[in-house]
């Protein structure tokens, strides 16, 4: 594991960029035996030679090319916010001020960030004071609710949150070179990909992949981007956005679904033919929650006919639990057309003939714009494509 000695990563990106230790320890302004000693200890922990040592220089090996490339985008996205609140921050910050800055501007309280990272009050605190005095000014607010972070420390926080995530990268790249699976992937999992089409992915990629850490997480869409945003999850997977609600993600359409109205077997209205919109508003049902697309486009079909949305409605994430309280009574759902068959061929449900034409909605993939996937990770973007193309026909 790679120790996240920020003067040791510029140092590194100085030999790599001039080609010399001599003109590395002058631009970083410390003596050629700690140049020396910095490039020791991160190819000790990269697992091999960064550099070709030759009379003419020292040049990239392939593991050092790797090394560079994510570091050089890792510290150029964490200099440019440091340097926009104090130049000096970008010479005196270091892991632990960061990490302590991230901890404090979460919990907005000194003590409950020290628990989280495990340190003593007065460490975190030490930590703070330090780079305030290094800004000269305040990045914190103190008021009776807690410590708020200022603009600037939230420019900060999230560059180094971002920063960090491409040094986690680093590792899984080096990682490579020596035939391991290091790190994790994180899959933020919107309710469509849940039941269909990750599963599958999933189940390839570990064919290749045996041991390679995977973490699917649920859960609302903008609790899913903020964490995309913050680099806390690789990638998300599910029903795109229109507009695109921030404009630092980028968005990939794999596939158009549409809705479908489920009930269960037997129930009054399967097989009663062509059902009126006036039929399905007096019935009730298990819906999306409102903010999704599903749960808008259902609202407008009402809409649409001069009528209100039904009264009686229960809001539901889960297909699971839409699925057995659909089985266990007279509602109906409104779901994912491709959820919907995956429901219908386990024989649990029927779908419903209201020959509504529902708007297509775009499935697809929500990523950081500019970011650089892993080995890994690339290949887990490949089995979902695959899979996404599979399971819509195509």
């Amino acid at each position: 594991m790679i120790t996240r000695n920020l003067r040791h990563f510029r140092v590194f990106l100085a030999v790599a960029e001039l080609g010399t230790p001599t003109a590395a320890a002058r631009r970083c302004r410390v003596s050629q035996p700690a140049v020396t000693q910095a490039l020791s200890k991160l190819e000790r922990e990269a697992g091999g030679s960064l550099f070709d040592r030759t009379r003419r220089g020292f040049f990239l090996t392939e593991r050092g090319a790797a090394l560079d490339a994510r570091l050089r985008r890792a510290m150029h996205r964490l200099d440019s916010a440091l340097a926009d609140v104090a130049p000096r921050l970008t010479v005196t910050a270091t892991t632990p001020q960061l990490q302590a800055l991230i901890a404090v501007a979460e919990a907005q309280n000194v003590t409950l960030a020290a628990r989280n990272l495990g340190l003593a009050q007065p460490t975190v605190h030490r930590a703070i004071a330090r780079m305030e005095q290094e800004a000269a000014e305040a990045l914190f607010e103190r008021t009776s609710f807690g410590m708020v972070a200022t603009r600037a420390c939230r420019q900060i926080a999230q560059a180094a949150r971002l920063a960090f995530s491409e040094f986690e990268q680093a590792e899984a790249d080096l990682a490579e070179f020596d035939g391991r699976e290091v790190g994790r992937i994180v899959v933020g999992s919107l309710p469509l990909s849940r039941s269909v089409v990750l599963p599958e992915a999933l189940a390839r990629f570990r064919m290749e992949r045996p041991t390679q850490r995977v973490v699917v997480l649920d859960g609302p869409y903008d609790d899913l981007l903020r964490g995309l945003r913050r680099g806390d999850i690789d990638v998300m997977f599910g029903a795109l956005r229109d507009p695109l609600p921030i404009d630092d993600v980028v968005q990939e359409p794999l596939f158009q679904d549409r809705l479908a109205v489920l009930a269960r077997p037997g129930h009054p209205l399967a097989g009663a033919g062509l059902l009126s919109v006036e039929l399905l508003y007096r019935q009730s049902w298990v819906v999306p929650r409102v903010g999704t697309q599903a749960r808008a486009q259902f609202d407008a079909l009402f809409k649409k006919h001069g009528l209100p949305p039904p009264e009686s409605i229960i809001e539901c994430g889960s297909i699971l639990l839409m699925r057995e309280i659909l089985a266990r009574t007279d509602l109906l759902g409104c779901i994912s057309g491709m959820q919907a068959d995956a429901v219908i061929e386990n024989a649990r449900l029927v779908r419903l003939n209201t020959g509504i034409d529902w708007p297509g909605r775009p499935i697809g993939l929500t990523l950081r714009a500019g970011w650089l996937p892993t080995r890994g990770q690339d290949l887990l973007l490949r089995k979902i494509r695959d899979a996404a193309r599979s399971a819509a026909g195509l």
